[in-house]
């Protein structure tokens, strides 16, 4: 199934979220970008009141009730904000942290958490990494333990986007400690306000700057049975599924900032005089854009092949972790490619290819590093076992 976003339907939705992003965003980006931060809750809540945190879940919580078709449209214009921090930051809220909440939470933890974080009055986060287990999420050492009608929780999470400021985490915890890795595990939301839960300050990051990325401690931290996000020691699975919904993100956004890397990089070389004439008047440098485009086209094409089939209700975990192994790779190259071309300026910090090239850099790495990718499309293609 190939998207198509041509319908009166999709063309108003996308005009509505350019419009939030040209008038809520973009005027603002250069100054977030030098303050290292972004009013996170009040744009939270005008996100929440446009919608747009909730485009894919269910109207009885507050949702629109739209396809992924819908969903894909507000990331790729995202992609387009100037901010890979913004982005990132409304990405956890929407795609990687509300999944399974959404798919299995009961409609009590729904209530309490999903429906006023799709308003934006509460910001989530995901914790899954651990500072001895990023791409291994089978290795996390938090634990789970019963006591009394509480959960009791021990250990710590690292690299968490949103992480300074969350409500509340979708938690990865070890429940049993006699079952198999794949089978031990279970999604807690744990409110970030409980006794025992410290947080680090803010991470000093590579690229990402206005964003807010933070180590999380759980000392003995209690929380209700009933927090636990469908069935108990089914938590790696959730976590997998949520996953994939994570990887199909990052590899819409990443087209959109690329196709926008490409862009600027042309109006640049453009007006950039060298040697008599215009830095784009030299054959190579035409020619390795019309290559860059051309393999970012590609990336499109993939991605709107995974959309579709995710729509149709297909296992996607094959494809997913393709586009995110294109996205990762093209998210290295292009931007590096790019800022090349910009010479002198495109080294200088305040220059949007400069932060694009920054910020890019982790596509290769989050959600599933490359050769997490590779390993999982390996297996799916029966090289291993």
């Amino acid at each position: 199934m190939k998207l198509s976003n041509s319908s009166e339907d999709h063309n108003l939705f996308r005009s509505a979220i350019q419009n939030f992003v040209n008038t809520e965003v973009i005027p603002f980006v250069d100054e977030w970008e030098r303050c290292e931060k972004f009013p996170q809750r009040e744009l939270f809540k005008k996100a929440g009141a446009a919608g747009i945190l909730g485009i894919m879940r269910d109207p009885t919580v507050g949702g629109l009730g739209l396809d992924y078709s819908f969903n894909s449209i507000y990331i790729e214009e995202f992609g387009l904000c100037r901010s890979s921090s913004v982005a990132t930051a409304i990405g956890v809220q929407t795609d990687m942290c509300t999944p399974a909440l959404a798919k299995y939470g009961s409609a009590e933890l729904q209530k309490e958490f999903l429906v006023p974080s799709i308003k934006g009055e509460l910001i989530g986060c995901i914790g899954v990494s651990e500072s001895g287990a990023g791409s291994d999420v089978a290795s996390i050492k938090t634990t789970c333990t019963k006591r009394g009608g509480d959960y009791v929780i021990n250990g710590g999470k690292m690299w968490i986007t949103n992480g300074d400021i969350a409500d509340w985490g979708c938690v990865l915890v070890n429940t049993q400690r006699e079952r198999s890795p794949h089978y031990n595990k279970s999604l807690i939301v744990v409110p970030l306000n409980s006794k025992g839960v410290t947080r680090s300050k803010p991470l000093n990051k590579h690229g990402l700057r206005a964003s807010g990325t933070a180590q999380i401690f759980f000392d003995e931290v209690h929380v209700p049975q009933r927090f636990c996000i469908g069935e108990e020691n089914q938590g790696f699975i959730y976590q997998m599924e949520q996953f994939q919904e994570e990887r199909l993100f990052s590899a819409i956004r990443t087209t959109s900032q690329l196709e926008r890397a490409i862009e600027i990089t042309i109006e640049y070389t453009k007006e950039r005089q060298a040697f008599g004439r215009s830095i784009l008047s030299n054959q190579w440098v035409h020619f390795v854009l019309s290559e860059l485009a051309t393999e970012v086209a590609l990336l499109r094409a993939l991605w709107e092949k995974t959309a579709g089939a995710y729509i149709a209700g297909d296992d996607i975990l094959l494809l997913a972790s393709m586009a995110k192994l294109k996205a990762g790779k093209l998210a290295r190259t292009v931007p590096d490619q790019c800022l090349q071309f910009f010479g002198g300026q495109g080294f200088m910090q305040e220059a949007e290819i400069s932060r694009l090239a920054r910020d890019l850099r982790l596509v290769a790495i989050g959600g599933g590093a490359t050769e997490v990718m590779l390993s999982i499309i390996s297996k799916q293609l029966q090289m291993r076992t």
